[in-house]
């Protein structure tokens, strides 16, 4: 399916701005606030746009936007078009405007696609650009539903999984997990096990237990190595948890794996 990525950038306004298309957006909009504010009128609505909103536009969607001055409005932004982003346009059907969280995941994908885009014509990889595009949809779509009702549970509590699954592989504390949503360790011990039916640590073995399988099968480092590797501490502390799980010592599994 075919992916073209038409500009990948942002903006930094200091003094105000505005624009308008008379005839609609010729291709695909993502625009995502990330400081200061901005009004965008779409289809005759007009969205009061603040840090963390992401705008959606598609073709022939008719568009202005203006941002105040004596404010730094900074954006990141996209033009986009192609068959792949036709189909999830009408796969995912997300809103024109949605409040997401502005986590390194997603920035960090938006100023990828930027700085290859910005490389000249020669040096462009346009399969590389059309994958990372790929990945920012569905990590739009993902941070959008994480924060709608789609998902049956408070954000928070979905801060705090994402937090542990970044972090699961180091020396995680729930004490960590509580200050990264600003809550008490009890509250924040409460909400988890409310809205997930598991504790902090059992989610983050959960994806330890998932990271040692996939090192074990794909990759010839020791085991003692693999447990260190993804959070365990010790092999001992491993091979307990995983004989647990799994009902078969790590050992084993890997010969299994081998034959």
């Amino acid at each position: 399916m075919s992916l073209e990525v038409g500009f990948c950038g942002y903006s930094h306004h200091k003094k105000g701005y505005q624009d308008q298309s008379q005839a609609g957006l010729s291709s695909y909009l993502f625009r995502l606030q990330i400081e200061g504010t901005a009004t965008i009128t779409h289809h005759h609505k007009t969205y009061a746009i603040k840090k963390g909103d992401l705008f959606l536009g598609k073709p022939g969607d008719p568009y202005k936007i203006f941002t105040p001055g004596n404010q730094d409005s900074i954006d990141y932004h996209i033009f986009c078009q192609g068959s792949w982003i036709d189909e999830w346009w009408e796969e995912s059907d997300l809103p024109v405007t949605s409040s997401v969280h502005l986590d390194e995941k997603l920035l960090g994908l938006w100023r990828h696609l930027t700085i290859e885009e910005r490389r000249p014509i020669q040096e462009k990889n346009p399969d590389l650009a059309g994958y990372i595009l790929k990945a920012l949809c569905l990590t739009i779509e993902q941070s959008i539903n994480d924060v709608s009702h789609k998902v049956d549970r408070p954000f928070i509590v979905t801060q705090m999984m994402r937090y542990i699954e970044e972090h699961a592989t180091t020396a995680l504390k729930v004490d960590d997990v509580a200050e990264h949503v600003n809550l008490s360790v009890s509250r924040a011990v409460h909400l988890f096990k409310e809205h997930t039916k598991q504790t902090m640590i059992q989610y983050a073995l959960d994806i330890r237990l998932a990271t040692a399988l996939n090192q074990m099968q794909y990759s010839s480092m020791t085991l003692e190595h693999i447990a260190e590797n993804c959070g365990f501490g010790t092999y001992a502390y491993f091979h307990r948890v995983f004989k647990k799980h799994y009902g078969q010592s790590p050992g084993h599994f890997r010969r299994q794996q081998s034959s």
